[in-house]
């Protein structure tokens, strides 16, 4: 975005030009031989050991000039380090031009670069680097935001605005390092489900982002054009029925890390763009799958933490295995006193009213009971909790229960209050699929714009036979936000969606 420079962006573009008439390239392409990092150093000195030399590259993060020797600050991705500069043994001969003009006046806060020297404790017994030699690798143009920190370490007059951390991610991480821990935390947490998922000889595989049936769920889509083909398509809302198709051609476990969209609102827990993962197993059932989802989850929580027990906000919940489990309207009926297993779609909107839940006329039964499960039934449900057997109204891609018609094998996963994942037995039989998709069709004339698509397709695929199949999707983006103790999804995204920033001026 354009604007006008202020006094310190003058200034350092000054320095720019300085550096560049020195002779010096403030942003050099050439490799810079990096060695070591600030974390390393710290473990490998060893008080009577020989002279360690190393090389590392960072951020100038302080500065504190005394004459002709001075300390500073560089920070790298593991952390920080002290340096120990020293004109004389910085620069040869008679030019102190390295020292005087481009360490002490030139270089500022946020500059980036490398030095080579040895490992050495000072005096108070901070383990440090000797400079031998110093090397500029990119200049700032732009000044930190300035950060103190008091004598127990925490942060004062930080980069505290929430959107503009978000907006300016790049920003936060240098400024408020203990949010890479997050992100750190993100990653090993996908490695241990990959993991495990591997170690079952499962295949990771990918399927399109673009495509031209928004389906696999009941989400509103982003609507996009394709030129070449001069045809509407639709980022994807789910990977679902695409996976199916792998089990129909005769892989017997897919799974996909899978980048999903959907054009619905935003909150503490939503955002538009959101990664889910998805894995489909030949010959399973939902009961095997309860079982390995929870094995899957209390994995990841020993992987990233060394026990199960994890705070959530203000609560202490409790990943170890077996989790509880409960049916869809059992739950109803514990939360609300009421059965509601043989109410058709008045008496659900009546009862709706008694429970002062609003409603409208394009709400199917599968809407109007999803609303008096989310009102009166998740917040109760804090504890890693099975929610199990939902009405065939709610599950269109779901294979009906073996024990009773009205109901079918899904289950959802609820933690904290909220859904973590969803599964289901796979329905496998198409002129009952067919059925479905025809019913979510008969919803979507309705006013229903969350309504499924009949995907031909799909269909047809499942006409050539799928077999007994148990699949799962789980938000990868709440399992970091639960095993990393996060209040809000857009703090376990680097870039979260934001309005449109405004021009300054």
């Amino acid at each position: 975005m354009s604007h006008e420079l202020n006094d310190q962006e003058i200034e350092r573009r000054d320095g720019l030009n300085q550096l560049r008439a020195l002779g010096i390239d403030p942003y050099p392409a050439a490799l810079y031989p990096v060695d070591s990092n600030a974390a390393t150093i710290k473990t490998i000195f060893k008080e009577d050991g020989d002279k360690i030399m190393v090389c590392i590259a960072g951020r100038l993060m302080s500065r504190r000039v005394m004459g002709k020797a001075s300390f500073a600050e560089i920070m790298d991705q593991s952390g920080r380090i002290q340096c120990y500069f020293n004109r004389d043994e910085l620069c040869e001969g008679e030019d102190k031009t390295l020292y005087n003009t481009v360490f002490k006046k030139i270089l500022d806060i946020g500059d980036f670069v490398g030095v080579k020297g040895y490992i050495f404790k000072t005096q108070v017994g901070e383990i440090s680097v000797h400079v031998t030699e110093m090397t500029v690798l990119a200049k700032s143009l732009k000044p930190l935001p300035i950060v103190k920190t008091d004598a127990d370490g925490k942060i004062h007059d930080g980069f505290a605005d929430k959107e503009q951390r978000y907006r300016m991610r790049y920003l936060d991480l240098v400024v408020n390092p203990g949010i890479r821990k997050t992100f750190e935390s993100r990653t090993k947490i996908i490695n241990s489900m990959r993991e495990f998922f591997n170690s079952k000889g499962y295949l990771e595989v990918d399927t399109p982002v673009l495509q031209p049936i928004p389906g696999g769920a009941a989400a509103r889509p982003f609507t996009t054009h394709h030129n070449s083909l001069d045809i509407d398509m639709y980022l994807r809302i789910a990977n679902e029925l695409y996976l199916k198709r792998l089990i129909v051609g005769g892989f017997e476990g897919v799974y996909e890390f899978s980048r999903n969209f959907r054009n619905e609102g935003m909150d503490r827990t939503h955002n538009p763009e959101f990664t889910v993962m998805e894995i489909y197993v030949a010959y399973k059932d939902y009961n095997w799958m309860m079982d390995f989802t929870e094995e899957m989850i209390e994995k990841a929580a020993l992987d990233l933490h060394g026990k199960t027990e994890l705070p959530i906000g203000d609560k202490i919940v409790n990943f170890q295995r077996p989790f509880g489990r409960i049916t869809f309207l059992g739950a109803i009926e514990k939360f609300t006193g009421t059965d509601v297993s043989g109410m058709d779609e008045a008496q659900l909107r009546a009862f709706c009213k008694t429970l002062h839940i609003a409603t409208d006329e394009s709400m199917g039964k599968a809407k109007l009971l999803d609303e008096i499960f989310g009102e009166k039934c998740e917040p109760n449900l804090i504890q890693p909790t099975f929610v199990m057997d939902y009405p065939k109204e709610m599950s269109p891609l779901c294979k009906t229960h073996r024990t009773n018609p009205d109901l079918t094998e899904r289950f959802e996963l609820m933690v904290n209050g909220k859904e973590l994942a969803n599964a289901y037995s796979e329905l496998n039989d198409p002129i009952d699929q067919r059925e479905r998709f025809e019913e979510q069709m008969r919803l979507s004339e309705k006013g229903d714009d969350e309504a499924m698509f009949i995907d031909q397709d799909f269909l047809r695929a499942l006409e050539y036979g799928m077999p007994p199949t148990s699949g799962m999707g789980i938000g990868v983006d709440r399992l970091v936000m639960f095993l990393t103790n996060q209040s809000s999804i857009q703090d376990v995204l680097f870039f979260p969606q934001m309005r449109p920033e405004r021009e300054q001026g």
